[in-house]
């Protein structure tokens, strides 16, 4: 099977290098972006991701707007999108699309099970 691409944004970069391991371990791939520009230009591009991973507080565009702006793309239109916060935004992040919203701290401990799960409901993972 081929290995899964994920594509996240965390402009922490403690979290963000934490989280890529974590997620790195888990067999995927994952392409790291600092802000919310970086996210936003490799989402345009043609590159393919099986899943779209945004904290929600970046610079430049938020996790709510790369969502909205994932499901406005025709070619990004079904891939899974997951926002994490420490705001509680959970009714903003499914009303831009996201299929799953997490937690900081709480649930950055069981994202890769999480995203995991999310995976196998949408086609394997």
């Amino acid at each position: 099977m081929p290995r899964r691409t994920i594509l996240y944004a965390e402009d922490h970069a403690t979290v963000r290098l934490a989280v890529r391991d974590r997620l790195e371990l888990e067999g995927w791939t994952v392409e790291a972006c600092a802000d919310g520009g970086s996210a936003l230009d490799a989402m345009l591009g043609g590159a393919s991701y099986d899943l779209l991973l945004f904290d929600n507080e970046l610079p430049g565009l938020s996790g709510l707007e790369l969502t909205a702006r994932a499901r406005a793309l025709a070619h990004r239109r079904e891939t899974p999108v997951v926002i994490i916060s420490a705001s509680e935004y959970e009714q903003e992040a499914r009303r831009a699309g996201a299929d799953l919203f997490l937690r900081k701290p709480d649930d950055i401990t069981r994202i890769a099970e999480r995203i995991a799960l999310l995976l196998q409901h949408r086609g394997g993972a």
